[in-house]
């Protein structure tokens, strides 16, 4: 399996302390070898960087924890090959414009029988997961207009992450900038911190940070993964099937489809 990492926060910061636990859970601390990469949204455009080694070997990985790129809303995966070659095209996060924004995904998991529906969104690998990405934003396409409303855009992606979950393990990260959607299967936790900031330690490499020294008291920044980075601090993990979509640091809205259909 691999590993996500989503940030989303009220102003724009750097995910240098995340990123450097993840990565060295790329082929380091974890077995998650089979090539990286990672998307900063800045306005409308994106800044992104994909390679198809092992991220804790990787001399550009090491520029991107080192560099501060800021950033509202950023994804991240490191990925364990076991559909698709490991090549650069089968590195996720997969980018598509849509509606004159990019959309960005990553996603965790493998679905049994998945059948991608034929549209104008194609695959460029071989991976099911780029495939999954281009049947959502084909459905998308074709049975929402432009200017939808988020809450309706929102429950159109609940319902058909809930078919795909349906199929196999599915955590996902998905934005278009705006906002970031997750919805989890099997493994995912968050964080959110704020005033007052303290410090925090990475679990993977011995790396502190004092985040009262870098933040402002109005700061907000969510950390989004499939396993904790930190010890010492308080992750939420997901239930199955619970999604939240998260605007500005703050879980904007949430549901689980499991419990939601029960009621």
């Amino acid at each position: 399996m691999c590993e996500l990492l989503g940030m989303s926060a009220n102003v724009p910061t750097d995910l240098c302390f995340s990123f450097t636990g993840l990565t060295h859970r790329g082929g380091g601390t974890g077995p998650h070898k089979d090539g990286w990469g990672v998307v900063f949204y800045e306005g409308l455009g994106v800044r992104a960087f994909h390679e198809s080694r092992a991220s804790a070997q990787s001399d550009i990985a090491r520029m991107v924890q080192n560099h501060p790129i800021k950033s509202e809303i950023a994804l991240c995966h490191i990925r364990q090959a076991n559909v698709g070659e490991v090549c650069l095209a089968n590195t996720h996060p997969f980018q598509r414009e849509l509606w004159g924004r990019y959309w960005t995904f990553a996603h965790n998991g493998q679905l049994n029988g998945f059948e991608p529906r034929p549209g104008f969104y194609e695959p460029v690998g071989t991976t099911d997961s780029e495939a999954l990405f281009c049947d959502l934003l084909n459905a998308i396409r074709t049975e929402l207009h432009r200017d939808v409303d988020l809450t309706t855009l929102t429950r159109f992606l609940v319902k058909h992450s809930d078919t795909y979950a349906k199929l196999g393990v599915f955590n996902l990260l998905l934005s278009n900038g705006d906002w970031l959607f997750t919805y989890c299967t099997t493994k995912m936790a968050a964080i959110t911190r704020r005033s007052p900031f303290g410090p925090a330690r990475l679990q993977d490499a011995d790396v502190t940070v004092d985040f009262g020294t870098v933040t402002t008291p109005s700061d907000v920044v969510s950390v989004i993964v499939t396993e904790p980075l930190t010890v010492e601090e308080q992750w939420e993990r997901y239930e199955p099937n619970e999604w939240r979509l998260w605007r500005k640091g703050e879980v904007f809205d949430q549901g689980n489809t499991r419990t939601d259909n029960q009621s």
